[in-house]
């Protein structure tokens, strides 16, 4: 019996559970290296895609080792250290010690069709300016065509048939194709995605409907509330729908609502003879940041005007004397949404922050897991996972819910690696189309349909 060949090797580098992996093969790529260096993620790599994923990047690629074999596609969901900022230096001797440099000799030596890079929005942002630039210069010193102006993308953008999902996760993408010959160098490289681009019109501000991936089918007893949590959302549910009462509808604040600074409100009148607004409180204290300056007056002024009802509710509660200080405070974002328990919610360092039920914010690797206050519960692991892109099948074996929340809080979200590498293919397809190796990959990926779930869905586990 003989298989067709695959239409293209990759690598997967920092390789965390296989987002990755996920949507390059499902357009038809074979992984012939992984390394991950966490144990617990590499494991549900292995366990799902039959690939042994652990290593050491730094041992298997460096100025003298190159254990890394042949390959199309490099992708990478790598971390990214600062780079010395001495004089003015730029070039791949600057990235020495950390591990984009190791990513450079493997582009050095393997010389990839196209290179995928992915990272945290913030690399774009005016605080990583110097190494954007490093690695874009690095990127062209080493013969590929890479846009200056990042590539910006969240999953929520994509419509539902192209691989999206209800989740607001943008992040950087640096696309490059390996070009030595400079062809198309004198025209300006556009980046593969912008965020305020529609995607066939798809509007996800009106569009997205979480119902489409929640399961109450699986088991979720980890994600129920405790009796506190369901205190402290009773609590602040009953203070939005006296806030509705007293004020004839209008939507509650959409400043942090902080319970905290109502026991300093007399102190405070009696000292200014008047309530303060925020320049009064700076004057009064030149160390109070603007910020908190700005939360104080607001919270002063709305417990002026509605004291009695406050003052009833908080004695109820006992949230002075019950509720930690992290949850004496509300950031309600849910614009006109009727009740707290119709919201999205975070628990969060800052307090109780609540959103519309339509799509949620970033999964994070800390405990931050969105809380779904129609199903009253958290979200599950298997509803992060389908979050990320990941069929149903995908095994996470018998770890703790805890390791499963880490790893699609670090993941890469598969419908949006689908997307930015089709858009990539699209604008470099006079360079790919020159090689057979470029040709095929170009040829795989333009044929593949516009979503991988389906793909993925008929795969299954390589390895129990």
């Amino acid at each position: 019996m003989t298989t067709s060949a695959p239409a293209f090797r990759f690598i997967d580098l920092f390789a965390g559970v296989g987002g990755f992996h996920a949507a390059l093969k499902a357009f038809g790529g074979e992984c012939v290296y992984a390394v991950e260096i966490d144990k617990a993620a590499a494991g549900v790599y292995e366990r799902n895609w039959g690939h042994r994923a652990l290593g050491d990047i730094t041992k298997d690629a460096n100025k003298d080792v190159m254990n890394v074999p042949a390959h199309e596609v490099l992708a990478a969901g790598f971390p990214c250290q600062p780079f010395s900022k001495s004089g003015a230096q730029r070039g791949m001797d600057e990235t020495r010690g950390t591990l984009y440099w190791n990513i450079l000799q493997i582009i050095t030596k393997r010389k990839p069709k196209v290179v995928l890079l992915e990272n945290v929005r913030n690399l774009a942002g005016p605080r990583h300016a110097h190494e954007w630039q490093v690695i874009i210069e690095t990127l062209r010193d080493e013969g590929y065509r890479v846009s200056e102006t990042p590539a910006i993308f969240s999953p929520h953008l994509l419509p539902p048939e192209r691989g999206g999902r209800p989740q607001v996760r943008e992040r950087v993408f640096i696309t490059a194709t390996h070009n030595p010959t400079g062809m198309g160098d004198d025209l300006p490289v556009l980046p593969v995605a912008l965020p305020s681009n529609s995607i066939d019109g798809w509007d996800p501000r009106q569009e997205w409907h979480l119902e489409d991936l929640l399961d109450d089918s699986h088991n979720i007893d980890g994600c129920n509330l405790t009796d506190p949590e369901r205190q402290w959302i009773n609590a602040w549910d009953e203070w939005v729908q006296t806030w509705y009462e007293a004020t004839d509808g209008r939507r509650p604040p959409g400043f942090p609502i902080w319970a905290d600074a109502w026991t300093g409100y007399d102190k405070v009148v009696k000292k200014f003879g008047f309530v303060p607004e925020c320049r009064d409180l700076m004057e009064a204290d030149p160390d109070l940041p603007q910020w908190k300056a700005g939360h104080l007056a607001k919270n002063y002024d709305l417990y002026s005007l509605h004291r009695p009802w406050i003052d009833r509710w908080a004695k109820k509660w006992s949230v002075y004397t019950d509720f930690p200080p992290s949850r004496r405070k509300l950031e309600w974002q849910a614009q006109d949404t009727g009740s707290l328990w119709d919201t999205v919610m975070h628990f969060r360092p800052s307090g109780i922050r609540a959103k519309r039920s339509t799509y949620l914010p970033a999964l994070v690797a800390i405990t931050q897991t969105s809380i779904i206050g129609p199903r009253e519960r958290r979200l599950s692991p298997r509803e992060t996972a389908r979050l990320q892109g990941l069929p149903d099948w995908y095994d996470f074996g018998d770890q703790r819910p805890a390791a499963t929340y880490k790893q699609m809080g670090n993941g890469v979200n598969v419908g949006a690696v689908w997307h930015v590498l089709r858009e990539h293919v699209q604008r470099d397809a006079d360079v790919l189309k020159r090689t057979k190796a470029g040709r095929s990959l170009m040829e795989a990926v333009q044929a593949a349909p516009l979503s991988p779930d389906e793909i993925l869905k008929k795969m299954k586990p390589t390895v129990r």
